[in-house]
């Protein structure tokens, strides 16, 4: 019997990973988070399965169906939306399992910063623009940030940063980010990535607040920063398929070059 925690993606059924989708197809209980994981993903259960969701349960509640099927011998979908690894309450789940010596893995999923990139279909790093994502939140109601992990310190990086969890807290954004990025700074406001009733906004750093306000949205949003989500086109070509540039897997032209690419390259680590 085990566990699989699995990431259902950010709401379109078919962007659920194969595997993720073939252990809920065969798995005798399945325990989803109703509020986030769309009706479509669910119906890939077996037929007969037993399916709750633990959006009205605690902890506990949780722990206790999972245990009843491990006396069972019955394999457990424990569907979270996105993917397992960002703000989905795992982590506790998988110590109580491990005290109680329950088998379970951890299925990958699409991330909602990740959908969000493709539907506007911008690149989160660009050449001298941004090389960096910072996935993060704003302290609310929620847990406190730790370890100097405020806003106005991720800011001063310049990234790209993706914001979950603060589209009520946006005047602590706009005060906070306005400094580092300037008021013009693009910003998109990805109100239910993929699902029917996706909005995706788009305004500045400025005008941020207003656009949430007149769109009525007030959670599962997620907000993306940063100078790589502007119109501009005029950015520097990646290196990567430069005809100058020179790697191991493409030598070039230029032979002497390509010699000691090669050379380091027969080197054990020696392109590490």
């Amino acid at each position: 019997m085990t566990v699989y925690f699995i990431g259902a993606g950010p709401g379109a059924p078919d962007l659920i990973t194969i595997r993720g989708r073939d252990l809920i197809a065969k798995s005798p209980v399945c325990l989803y988070a109703g509020s986030l994981v769309p009706e479509g993903v669910i119906d890939f259960a077996p037929e007969g399965a037993l399916i709750k969701d633990t959006a009205p349960m605690n902890l506990d509640e949780i722990i206790d169906d999972m245990i009843e099927a491990h006396k069972q011998g019955k394999d457990v979908a424990r569907v979270h939306s996105g993917d397992p690894c960002l703000y989905g309450s795992v982590a506790e789940q998988m110590r109580r399992l491990d005290q109680h010596g329950i088998d379970y893995e951890v299925v990958p999923g699409v991330s909602a910063y990740a959908a969000a990139s493709a539907v506007i279909q911008k690149e989160l790093t660009l050449p001298e623009v941004s090389q960096s994502i910072i996935l993060t939140r704003t302290s609310m109601k929620s847990s406190g940030m730790p370890n100097n992990e405020d806003l106005d310190t991720f800011g001063k990086s310049g990234a790209t940063l993706a914001i979950h969890l603060s589209v009520r807290n946006l005047k602590h954004v706009q005060e906070t980010l306005i400094p580092h990025y300037g008021e013009d700074c693009p910003v998109v406001i990805a109100y239910r990535v993929t699902w029917p009733d996706e909005l995706i906004i788009r305004c500045t750093l400025k005008d941020v607040r207003e656009k949430a306000r007149e769109a009525k949205i007030t959670r599962t949003a997620l907000i993306l920063v940063g100078h790589v989500l502007a119109d501009d086109k005029d950015f520097i070509d990646s290196k990567l398929y430069d005809p100058d540039f020179v790697h191991v897997l493409r030598l070039g032209k230029n032979k002497k070059k390509a010699a000691e690419v090669e050379r380091v390259a027969n080197i054990p680590g020696g392109l590490d």
